[in-house]
């Protein structure tokens, strides 16, 4: 253990804390850290994702640009609205999102291509990506309107036209933690064993990755204990997603580097976080299944995967230009997207100040063309 660090006190023992104590007994002693994420979050029935819809939002744990209101969906909306009129002539379209939580932002987008383009109505479909069935409970009810023009699967589709997007999603996915040991000269993988005070922090035996072996001179100023993470996981779901697309967008929003290839030094311990309340949560280890993980995206290692799949990058940069752009597109068609009235503005300055969501969120978009 660091010796900055303390044991998490689990207080009273829940059943995903047992759960998490079974799984450290029956891997010898410790489970790497994205097997701790992993329960913590999304063990079925018990984990974070799994406890409640209301978790984001003003009465929950944190915001996301969903939760501003539909003018976040209305504005993808009207973004996708050219490529999505030009697909529904040439086959069936779908509009796929994964990590729907309550499924609000595919009802926003719904509800705005119906307003934007009654046409599309008849012939753009939507699937939700969702392994939980406690999670497509809260959809089916949010989702009740369009409820002839949704369905569910537990993964994404083999192949699909359209668009898929998510919002923070890939910040959610598990991460490997590690910490740099100045004594040994290497990267140390991070686990979670338990005790009697509960969950704490152990070293682990894997190597590390190559490409992060540094340069002498960097191994010789790097603090003992400097934390980074990886999450080859993100990148390899957008690669499936990439293989999946046959022709149309991928839009993704969320947290994140613009290149995580080297250690931030503003970040000595790493991105990972906690919340709860809308308070930042000092050991994330504490209060498994009560607290929203969190760690960066790195997005140039997420658009890596998705050229490498044969597709081109549109926009890979703050969420907040982005968002820019498509209003500076809705004032060229007011009578497509309808006016900019006060709650539209300040919508749009809650999701595009450095104050609000503007500061941290990056968006990346990718296409595919035939």
């Amino acid at each position: 253990m660091n010796p900055t660090e303390t044991p998490s006190d689990p207080g009273a023992q829940t059943e995903l804390h047992r759960r998490i104590q079974a799984a450290i007994v029956e891997a010898g002693g410790a489970i790497p850290f994205e097997r701790f994420m992993e329960l913590a979050l999304y063990e079925p029935g018990l984990g974070y994702y799994e406890r409640t819809p209301e978790n984001v939002g003003k009465k929950g744990d944190f915001y996301t640009s969903v939760s501003v209101g539909p003018l976040f969906g209305e504005l993808l909306a009207f973004h996708l609205l050219p490529t999505l009129e030009s697909l529904v002539q040439t086959g069936p379209v779908e509009i796929v999102e994964a990590g729907a939580h309550d499924g609000r932002l595919t009802a926003d987008l719904l509800g705005a291509l119906d307003r934007f383009s009654p046409t599309l109505s008849g012939v753009v479909t939507a699937r939700i990506v969702e392994p939980s069935p406690i999670r497509r409970r809260w959809q089916e009810s949010r989702l009740a309107p369009f409820t002839d023009r949704v369905r569910w699967s537990d993964g994404l589709p083999h192949r699909f036209r359209g668009v898929l997007v998510c919002n923070e999603l890939l910040d959610a996915f598990p991460v490997e933690r590690w910490r740099w040991r100045s004594t040994h000269g290497r990267w140390t993988k991070q686990g979670v064993a338990a005790g009697t005070r509960g969950f704490h922090w152990v070293d682990l035996p894997d190597p590390a990755p190559e490409a992060w072996i540094p340069e002498p001179a960097l191994a010789a100023v790097l603090p003992d204990g400097f934390a980074r993470e990886r999450c080859p996981a993100a990148a390899i779901w957008w690669s499936c997603a990439s293989e999946a697309l046959e022709e149309g967008r991928l839009l993704t929003s969320d947290y994140g580097h613009a290149d995580a290839s080297l250690p931030d030094p503003t970040r000595p311990e790493g991105t990972l976080r906690g919340y709860r309340k809308h308070r930042h949560v000092e050991d994330p280890l504490a209060d498994a299944g009560e607290v929203d993980l969190t760690a960066h995206v790195d997005f140039a290692e997420v658009r890596r995967a998705g050229e490498a799949a044969g597709l081109s990058t549109l926009h890979d940069g703050a969420q907040s230009g982005f968002l820019v752009g498509v209003m500076k597109e809705t004032l060229v068609a007011p009578d497509r997207f309808g006016v900019w009235d006060a709650a539209r503005v300040r919508a749009f300055q809650t999701l595009t100040h450095p104050q609000h969501l503007g500061r941290a969120f990056r968006t990346l978009e990718q296409s595919r063309t035939v």
